[in-house]
């Protein structure tokens, strides 16, 4: 399976300190084990599964695309305007 990381998602991630990213690499892993592990979304996300981790007593989701052999990350976050960034990166890259 081919797997793929979308702009939002590598900029996140990037930023973030060593001991997080480990954390998100792990949660990476977790999905690409089990790409059914995440929640489906409906309506304008319903392409998309959303999977939430905890780190530090926060909630983090993680946006992702299951396609045939390819799973593509969009984006990782805290859950305040998650949806709305990903609506709004869908948009700008002419849909899913």
């Amino acid at each position: 399976m081919d797997v793929y990381f979308k702009p939002p998602f590598r900029k996140f991630v990037k930023k973030q300190a060593r001991p997080f990213q480990l954390v998100i690499e792990d949660e990476v892993d977790k999905i690409i084990d089990d790409p059914g592990l995440g929640a489906s979304k409906k309506g304008d996300l319903a392409d998309f599964r959303v999977h939430k981790f905890y780190y530090r007593n926060q909630v983090y989701l993680v946006s992702y695309q299951l396609r045939e052999s390819e799973l593509d990350f969009f984006t990782v976050g805290t859950h305040e305007n998650f949806y709305r960034e990903l609506k709004r990166y869908v948009k700008e890259m002419g849909g899913s």
